[in-house]
């Protein structure tokens, strides 16, 4: 989509004035800020001849949450010493389904970092085409060095507070950072003690207790195969490239499994001590061990080089190793507009985001203004919340459905979600997959903010 000088030169000025009111309202909240901007510089083009949208003021009401709930979290350490944090649930927007998003514990977390996380849900599930609106909460509260006691205890008390404002056609929360198998079965089994009832509330729960197949897996995996539709448009494929990944939690591991089941090379990971390069590649074996240490172990990745060699680099991000697929799945601005030219300039051609919002916006201006490859994380990684709307499903059909199922299911919506970037972000030879995801997201919830009227 090109627009006319005078057209480009009326949005951007639309736009400017836009973000100087939203900054306003929201003083503080840089990664909200960030966010917002990274999806309005398309959509204001967009809304050129869109009267109707204009008229109702839908970008305004689609950049408020819904509601924003803060609450105190009281719990006991082990040494019997109250504890006290913040827990915050961001429901954003339900226009087309429950509010869904994952809970985040992690000392920085912040309203800013819950209301960008909440907004890009918003999108994000909108293209996966499930019925889910979006959401994301979480607390400042940091679950590494804390014992088995102490995080249930946290995660009974934080849940004694949210539980009255989730259910299943309400909000539907799951995993994310410092939130794993741990936690959701302790926020999960707190929940249903409250209310005295089972039902699909949570998802990422047990395969014991209502879980899926593949959501582990899910937002790895979502991730490599929209990289390969990418591919694909210029007739390529995965098969013997070089890949470079940062990050070492579920959604790195699950794109390095992914990316080695399909022929690539995977010679990177990290975690926030460093990255280690491994020239030889991570084989399936190597990645195995990696899993068991973050996994289980809670150990760190420079670990890996005393085991298996390589090159381990304290306090620096994999972005200056050569490649031709990087895969930042670690998290948000982890890649940056000299790292993107670095990338550029050693023949990388494609970027997909496994994080939220990874990169900045001036690295990726870096990547389309050289025509990269790049797909934004609200398409990239949707496989986890697209797995996770299968897994609301069979809760609610008291179903279970196989692996090879759940996981040809994700393949086909993250094809359906590449079709619908394509067909918003082409332009001439080039598909821009950030217009294309940031275009299709808004138009089917604001179609349906439309329908409902002014509220």
């Amino acid at each position: 989509m090109s627009l006319s000088k005078t057209h480009q030169k009326h949005a951007d000025a639309y736009l400017e004035k836009f973000m100087i009111g939203l900054k306003r309202r929201n003083r503080g909240q840089p990664e909200f800020h960030q966010a917002v901007h990274e999806f309005a510089r398309d959509v204001v083009p967009f809304l050129d001849d869109k009267q109707a949208y204009k008229d109702a003021r839908i970008l305004d009401r689609m950049t408020e949450p819904d509601r924003v709930i803060v609450f105190r979290v009281c719990w006991t350490d082990d040494a019997n010493k109250v504890r006290v944090n913040r827990g915050t649930r961001v429901q954003f927007n339900n226009s087309i389904g429950p509010y869904k998003g994952g809970l985040r514990f992690h000392k920085n977390v912040n309203i800013s970092i819950l209301k960008f996380l909440g907004f890009e849900q918003v999108f994000k599930n909108s293209l996966t085409t499930l019925p889910m609106g979006g959401g994301k909460g979480g607390a400042n509260f940091n679950p590494h060095g804390k014992s088995d006691g102490e995080v249930m205890r946290f995660c009974q008390a934080f849940m004694t507070e949210l539980y009255r404002h989730i259910g299943p056609n309400t909000d539907i929360p799951a995993g994310d950072i410092g939130v794993g198998a741990r936690e959701v079965s302790y926020l999960f089994g707190q929940y249903k003690r409250l209310r005295n009832e089972f039902t699909g509330t949570i998802t990422g729960k047990g395969l014991a207790f209502g879980g899926s197949l593949i959501r582990t897996e899910a937002t790895g995996y979502g991730c490599v195969y929209f990289a390969r539709e990418m591919l694909g448009t210029r007739g390529d494929d995965v098969k013997g490239k070089t890949c470079i990944v940062s990050g070492s939690g579920n959604v790195a591991q699950y794109t390095a499994e992914k990316l080695l089941h399909l022929g690539g090379k995977v010679v990177t990971m990290s975690d926030s001590g460093g990255f280690l390069h491994d020239p030889n590649g991570i084989d399936e074996e190597k990645l195995a061990w990696i899993i068991d240490l973050k996994t289980v172990k809670r150990g760190r990745i420079s670990e890996y080089v005393e085991k298996w060699g390589g090159e381990y680099h304290k306090g620096k991000r994999p972005w200056g190793v050569p490649c031709d697929l990087a895969f930042p799945c670690a998290t948000q601005n982890e890649l940056e507009e000299d790292d993107a030219k670095t990338l550029v300039a050693n023949g990388c051609h494609l970027v997909s985001e496994g994080a939220n919002m990874p990169s900045t916006i001036e690295a990726i201006n870096v990547f389309l203004d050289n025509k990269i490859l790049f797909g934004p994380a609200k398409a990239a990684n949707a496989g986890g919340v697209a797995v996770s709307g299968l897994e609301q499903s069979q809760n609610a059909m008291r179903l279970s459905w196989s692996r090879e199922e759940v996981d040809l299911q994700l393949l086909e919506i993250m094809k359906k979600i590449h079709v619908s970037c394509v067909g918003q972000g082409k332009d001439g030879d080039f598909i821009n997959y950030v217009r294309g995801a940031n275009i299709a997201g808004f138009v089917k919830v604001a179609d349906a903010m439309l329908a409902y009227g002014v509220h």
